[in-house]
């Protein structure tokens, strides 16, 4: 490595470890350096002369959106970043493997891991200028051409497995939505003992019958929530006395609570086990948002005179594609919609024209 006397550098407080026999450094920058000093790709050059993928601009709101909105409480993982040969590391005295990085400002410092990151930080700064005084982690590998960064971009990628929306709503306090699905997971009738915590699908073999991100995605139906609102006390009370009415209402479920019917067998036979059903009775719980309580539970009463056997043939040409249940959105619509009808709610002409033509294409 160069010892870049007669360079300008930046310098970074760096640690110096070794991977498959090549030296990495993992230091740490203000995050108001990252976008005057970390380049990536142009859009407009080809995949196969590219180290990384192309930037998706729709994902740096949400991004940039995070840091801004909890400049407290937020966390950022390291960049990775491959960095040309013009770098020099000084040993502190008596420490091995810890010192300064020196990079010269005329290498290239190019972001094998973590362009997004990188972008959302630039936007963020806009927004929240203090922001820049924070610092974020880097991994410095010695750049070794073209070929080495794309395979190190595969490689850092091939591994990566997203978390399951239910682990994400488990561990996510941030999302209103998530918290009030843990808190109905653990207060309301048909969930407590039943809800799976960090599949986002239920095991064949499982004694669990709901996810928990099932449950948020219906809670928030029912509230007529989007992703990010905020849910009150009394709204959340609200999802619970619903979910309990709808428990009071449901023979199957009981069943199931007493011990009197196999999971397995549920599952396998009712709609009402499946978060398709799940999710269409909370659509129809927000059209009944603005009856008054006694005959909102009036009209829930009819539930238990409702055939939720999956061979239903209003199931089958509703809630299934192929023979297989589906939570595409047209077909919850359609399910929600059949419900409505034998609760005896009025449908609109426009669900009834939509209706139709789904039916009939």
């Amino acid at each position: 490595m160069n010892t870049l006397d007669n360079d300008f550098c930046y310098s970074f407080p760096a640690v110096r470890g070794v991977q498959a026999g090549r030296p990495f450094y993992i230091a740490t920058c203000p995050l108001r350096i990252i976008p005057k000093i970390f380049i990536y790709d142009e859009e407009e050059v080809p995949p196969e002369l590219r180290a990384q993928r192309t930037l998706n601009k729709t994902r740096i709101p949400e991004m940039s959106r995070y840091l801004v909105d909890n400049p407290d409480d937020y966390v950022f993982s390291a960049l990775t970043a491959s960095v040309g040969s013009e770098v020099s590391f000084i040993e502190q005295e008596n420490a091995p493997n810890i010192g300064t990085l020196k990079v010269s400002m005329n290498t290239s410092i190019l972001i094998n891991d973590g362009q997004h990151r990188r972008a959302a930080i630039e936007e963020a700064i806009k927004h929240k200028p203090e922001l820049g005084q924070d610092n974020i982690a880097i991994v410095f590998y010695i750049d070794e051409g073209l070929s080495r960064s794309q395979q190190m971009f595969a490689d850092l990628n091939q591994h990566a497995i997203r978390p399951s929306s239910s682990l994400s709503t488990l561990y996510d306090d941030r999302d209103p939505g998530a918290r009030v699905a843990k808190y109905l997971a653990n207060n309301a009738k048909p969930f407590i003992g039943f809800t799976e915590m960090e599949k986002g699908s239920i095991p064949i073999k499982s004694n669990k019958i709901f996810a928990l991100s099932a449950i948020k995605h219906a809670t928030r139906a029912l509230l007529g929530k989007g992703p990010k609102d905020d849910i009150s006390e009394d709204e959340k009370q609200f999802a619970l006395q619903f979910w309990n009415c709808i428990n009071d209402n449901m023979p199957e479920w009981q069943l199931v609570q007493d011990k009197e019917l196999a999971v397995g067998e549920f599952r396998q036979e009712y709609l009402t086990a499946h978060g398709i059903a799940l999710q269409a009775i909370a659509i129809v719980g927000n059209h009944l948002l603005d009856f008054a309580e006694e005959e909102r539970i009036a009209t829930l009463e009819k539930l238990n005179s409702v055939n939720w056997r999956k061979s239903n043939p209003e199931w089958v040409k509703r809630a299934m594609m192929h023979g297989k249940l589906s939570k595409a959105s047209s077909n919850i619509f359609l399910t929600a919609l059949e419900i409505k009808r034998q609760l005896g709610l009025e449908l609109s002409q426009d669900d009834l024209q939509k209706e139709k033509d789904l039916l009939d294409s």
